[in-house]
């Protein structure tokens, strides 16, 4: 039994226990919300996710106390957190992550994006990405598959031209100067994006480094289809599926969009760090082998 699935036992014993002090028999309570008996056996046994509304709709239903309903709704998020350890996920390699995120994405119609260090994956040139893989290696003893992951992050991006979605893809212009590379693979890597942002299924944005932010970047995250969030960490990827918490993300990234450049304004503020960056003989490469 899975940490998680334990977690989801403990909370439906708990219920139960409840249900059971309140002397109503499971066939009340089931009626009361108008559920199917099979969906409040699986929530009293773990073996299904309680929603926030399940939580507030169930609770309503027993007739228990609101600080005892707020304190099931704090362990039902806790649940609909998944943990993932990239030592985990990554013991068959980088190109295997690669290969796990293309069924998610395929699956979904708009995704949304917002990275605050580094052009996202799925704009990613091929040498960029070589460089991203190599910086990440260094952290990751034994992880060396970096040409086959770079490969495989290419053939994500496949879905990029698949007609019927929508990619917002969010980025702050320090994500855009962070050297994570050889300056000229840097400059490849940006006039790429000016290229990818000109595709149907994309919208490209960029927050300047002298907008007024309405709240502090924070990390990045990937939103998908309003229904999923994902959020890297150092150390793991984090799942994110309650409703509340998916909502909270999709408002920060509506807000954080607005402050940012898009259309024009998004090649321009581009186009002005490419004129930053020291063109090849002005002595502006040293230190960049990334």
């Amino acid at each position: 039994m899975t940490e998680r699935h334990r977690g989801r036992v403990v909370l439906g014993n708990r219920m139960r226990a409840l249900r059971h002090d309140a002397g109503l028999s499971a066939k009340d309570v089931a009626e009361r919300l108008g559920w199917p008996a099979s969906k409040l056996s699986k929530l009293e046994h773990g073996r299904q996710a309680a929603s926030a509304q399940d939580i507030i709709g169930w609770a309503g239903a027993v007739g228990v106390p609101d600080g005892v309903r707020d304190e099931l709704l704090a362990d039902a998020r806790s649940l609909r957190v998944e943990y993932d350890s990239w030592k985990r996920q990554l013991h068959r390699g980088f190109a295997a992550v690669q290969n796990a995120s293309r069924p998610l994405e395929s699956a979904t119609t708009q995704l949304r994006a917002f990275e605050v260090g580094l052009v996202p994956g799925l704009l990613q040139s091929a040498e960029y990405a070589h460089n991203v893989f190599s910086n990440n290696a260094r952290y990751r003893a034994g992880v060396t598959d970096i040409e086959a992951a770079v490969a495989a992050r290419l053939r994500r991006q496949e879905v990029l031209y698949e007609p019927g979605k929508t990619f917002e893809f969010l980025v702050t212009e320090s994500a855009l100067s962070a050297v994570l590379c050889p300056l000229p693979v840097l400059r490849a890597q940006l006039k790429k994006l000016l290229v990818l942002g000109g595709l149907d299924t994309v919208e490209l944005a960029v927050i300047p480094v002298e907008a007024r932010l309405p709240k502090a970047a924070g990390h990045g995250f990937w939103i998908f289809d309003d229904s999923l969030v994902l959020v890297e960490t150092l150390s793991a990827e984090l799942s994110l599926r309650d409703a509340d918490d998916v909502e909270l993300y999709v408002r920060h990234f509506e807000r954080l969009w607005e402050v940012a450049e898009t259309g024009d304004g998004a090649r321009a503020v581009i186009s002005r760090v490419l004129a930053r960056l020291p063109e090849p003989g002005t002595g502006g490469e040293a230190g960049t082998g990334g």
